[in-house]
């Protein structure tokens, strides 16, 4: 085992690391945590690279966006016609013409598969990269023995950048309009300590879609959009096991912490705490901070090229943490399960989420490019799982047709980072129900975002009982980081 690899996996304990570990915990730190920013300040230098995380909750159909198949029966093929791309040969939907013509930009896997149907196991499987049901799974709300989320195990494996954490979710955390809590977004077995880092930035809304310019799937009078139509000033919270989840003024949150942070001080002189010091106290205090989401510094001309919507500024306030620093943001481009188009899907599609969808990644590629951070930033977007080949009709719920649940198979958006662009991995069948070639799995997936991110393939994560638990469950998706 190399040197490089050794420090992920056997972390070594001095006396002096063993006395200072109640006084670290004030803040919700670990030992572990302490150990692993010593071990990074060690560390050889290698190519920093971020991943955004477009997660498309509900699930996106793959014969409407990226896998079209227009020779397939009326039922198979849809309403929607291909269009040429920038790339000879490969088509997409029609309602994707600015990533038609940035083509040369991304690459698409058409052959991801896992076998859950369901919403709330689906999300935890595309959220942790693990294929099984975790012990005591609650479709209905997360358990401490669901799996670590993905943007836990960034946020515990590498150190932040002063001010800002290594790992954000934004605009808000998946809850159904039904009060379900989708599980898989937190840290399960890692501890609560470890939930990442949710970025509260916009008003809830029991709408689906871009607010303001949201909707109904199943049209009904009462559901209104709710909120203000601007993206608010976040709520840069701590973990909930500091007991301030329920904390709602600024004030409030300084009140608490001070004494903590005199304790500390008090007991700890360890060098290894300031990083934790500073971003636990940056998050309520900085400048630093405070810009990173003042989206008013952008020009109108950016602003506009994203959308004027949420899934325009979400986007844009990513790429925002990613130039400050931070190595993993997932945005959640739609709440309530928004691209669950069970029924009147066309017409939703067409007209309310792939345009701002197709409107908003294309301004990101083209912003990160500009900026000269899209070689080191891996854009990724998937759902939970696909939609079913054939078209169905729920006549109790909606007025037209679309497509069920499928996990057998989805298309994968894959940008930046080095990838080779304009390319096609893997296919499905003349359906598009199940991979023809080239199957990968979630695991494979979590495993890429973890190799862009520089983890080793045999890092551990620890658990509260200081057990090991290998990070990398697979092997990457050959093929895809020209690096690997």
């Amino acid at each position: 085992m190399t040197n490089e690899s050794a420090r992920w996996r056997h972390p070594r304990f001095t006396r002096r690391d063993l006395l200072q570990a109640g006084s670290i915990g004030l803040l919700g730190l670990s030992l572990p945590d302490v150990l692993a920013a010593r071990a990074h300040a060690a560390s050889s230098p290698r190519e920093v690279k971020s991943v955004i995380y477009l997660f498309l909750s509900g699930g996106l159909a793959q014969h409407e966006s990226f896998d079209p198949k227009p020779d397939a029966p009326d039922m198979v093929r849809g309403e929607f016609s291909p269009i040429r791309t920038r790339t000879p040969g490969l088509q997409i939907c029609e309602h994707l013409p600015r990533l038609a013509a940035r083509s040369d930009k991304w690459a698409v896997l058409r052959s991801l598969t896992h076998p859950v149907n369901d919403h709330s196991l689906g999300h935890h499987i595309m959220l942790t990269g693990r294929s099984e049901r975790p012990v005591g799974f609650d479709p209905s709300a997360p358990r401490p023995s669901d799996f670590p989320a993905i943007a836990s195990l960034v946020g515990r494996l590498i150190p932040g950048k002063d001010p800002l954490p290594s790992s954000a979710v934004l605009p808000y955390h998946l809850i159904h309009n039904s009060g379900r809590v989708i599980p898989g977004q937190y840290a399960g077995e890692m501890g609560r300590r470890n939930d990442p880092w949710i970025v509260h930035a916009a008003k809830y809304c029991s709408r689906y879609g871009a607010c303001p310019d949201c909707f109904d799937h199943q049209q009904r009078a009462t559901m209104r959009h709710v909120g203000d139509p601007t993206m608010q000033q976040p709520n840069l919270g701590l973990p909930q096991d500091m007991n301030l989840a329920r904390l709602t003024s600024r004030r409030g949150l300084l009140e608490t912490l001070e004494p903590q942070r005199r304790e500390i001080e008090r007991q700890a002189t360890h060098a290894s705490l300031d990083r934790h010091r500073s971003m636990a106290w940056s998050l309520l205090g900085s400048s630093e901070v405070r810009d990173a989401f003042d989206l008013s510094r952008e020009t109108p001309q950016v602003l506009d090229a994203y959308g004027q919507n949420l899934f325009g500024w979400s986007c844009l306030l990513a790429r925002r943490l990613v130039e400050s620093g931070v190595r993993l943001v997932q945005v959640n481009l739609g709440r309530n399960e928004t691209w669950d188009t069970h029924g009147n899907a066309f017409p939703h599609l067409k007209d309310k989420l792939l345009p701002p969808m197709d409107r908003c990644v294309s301004a990101l590629l083209d912003d990160l490019e500009a900026r000269g951070l899209l070689e080191s930033t891996l854009v990724v977007m998937a759902g939970e799982f696909g939609r079913t080949p054939r078209i169905s009709h729920l006549p109790q719920h909606y007025a037209l047709p679309g497509r069920d649940h499928w996990g057998a198979v989805q298309s994968v958006f894959f940008a930046g980072g080095g990838i080779p662009g304009g390319t096609v991995l893997g296919s499905s069948d003349k359906n598009g129900g199940y991979p023809a070639t080239f199957a990968q799995t979630p695991e494979n997936l979590s495993a890429t975002l973890f190799a862009a991110l520089g983890i080793p393939r045999d890092a551990v994560w620890l658990d509260p009982q200081e057990r090991p638990h290998p990070v990398h469950r697979a092997e990457p998706i050959p093929g895809l980081l020209r690096s690997m």
